[in-house]
């Protein structure tokens, strides 16, 4: 096990608390790795009846994957950041078809990887601390951990958007959308738990009980300019969209998409339109690990976390530099099959 990770058995339940409150939780391999075994330990478990899944102090859930370690890895071969995308991935996968009901606790910042093992969970619950994105076309990533499935699943055209922009949700609009399926106020989180423990049975009430009036979302007031705006699986024709029109929303919007890498926004629109067609989570979590694989060692990716997180000058220096100069060849490549004996395979 790792100290990364504090895993208990409490009442009824199973019970895992994320441990790195200085990186914001982060998840690294050896904490992937444990919450599996833990997770397939308990499945045939007759003492464990649901499982918790939380953080232990700070104010995150948790804000990725470890950033430095693939970006090192990218910038030699690949390997070790590949190999952390395929347990997480299965970690993922696992979480999706878990036969027990998992409540995961998005109270604090919820980003990449804290995104990837809160959208499996059968509950997940929102609090006034939760602020929830998915923020990689600002480091030349691609929103991974089953984003396309999740995203392109959300009403309207939200999820294109989100996965463009980086735009952070709070709890209540998390709520409002159908990220979360509860929003409790953080002070009645540990009655929550306590009482899960006692009596998994009756989740579903006690986070009712425990719920409190959900504030306005603030999101509702620009579903309707998403839907339009952001309409497109064309990049250059949703920047085409905003660039004409005068309003503040679209200005700001149309500011934001410029500090993205082209290549990463284009990549996230064919991700989500192919992962709206999946059948299943698995062949989802296939083709993202083929686009993993390749973004990992290409330019952006490493200028980015270079720009937004080394050297923090905010200052990323793209290329391709435009959308124009991103070719459908250029995506075709990062989408493509791997070798037979590379590709993706979930957890037998």
């Amino acid at each position: 096990m790792t100290e990364d990770l504090i895993i208990k058995k409490t009442g009824r339940i199973g019970h895992i608390s994320l441990n790195r409150p200085k990186v914001i939780h982060s998840l690294n391999l050896a904490m992937c790795e444990a919450i599996r075994d833990t997770l397939i330990a308990w499945r045939d478990d007759n003492s464990v009846e649901a499982v918790i899944i939380d953080h232990s102090e700070g104010r995150g859930f948790c804000a990725g994957g470890d950033i430095a370690m693939l970006q090192a890895s990218g910038k030699k071969d690949g390997k070790e950041g590949r190999e952390f995308f395929y347990k997480e991935y299965q970690l993922n996968h696992l979480l999706f078809e878990y036969s027990k009901p998992v409540v995961a606790f998005m109270d604090g910042i919820t980003m990449g990887g804290g995104v990837g093992i809160s959208q499996p969970a059968k509950y997940r619950v929102a609090t006034e601390n939760t602020r929830f994105a998915m923020p990689e076309t600002g480091i030349g990533l691609f929103p991974d951990v089953g984003g396309g499935w999740f995203l392109s699943r959300l009403a309207g055209r939200l999820g294109q958007f989100l996965a463009l922009t980086g735009a952070r949700l709070n709890g209540a609009e998390c709520k409002e959308v159908g990220l979360a399926t509860h929003y409790v106020p953080s002070e009645n989180l540990e009655e929550a738990k306590q009482r899960i423990s006692e009596n998994p049975d009756r989740i579903d009430g006690i986070l009712g009980q425990l719920s409190d009036i959900v504030p306005a979302a603030r999101i509702s007031d620009n579903l309707d300019k998403i839907d339009k705006f952001f309409a497109s699986d064309v990049y250059e024709e949703i920047l085409a969209a905003l660039d004409a029109d005068d309003s503040d929303w679209a200005l700001k919007e149309r500011d934001t998409l410029g500090t993205k890498s082209p290549q990463t926004c284009k990549v996230a629109l064919r991700q989500l339109k192919e992962g709206a067609a999946m059948e299943t989570f698995a062949d989802e979590m296939r083709n993202e690990y083929r686009i993993g694989s390749r973004v990992l060692v290409r330019h952006d990716f490493i200028e980015g976390v270079r720009a937004l997180i080394v050297d923090k000058d905010n200052d990323p220096k793209w290329d391709p530099a435009t959308p124009e100069d991103t070719s459908d060849e250029l995506i075709d490549a990062i989408f493509a099959p791997l070798p037979a004996d590379e590709e993706w395979v979930p957890l037998a």
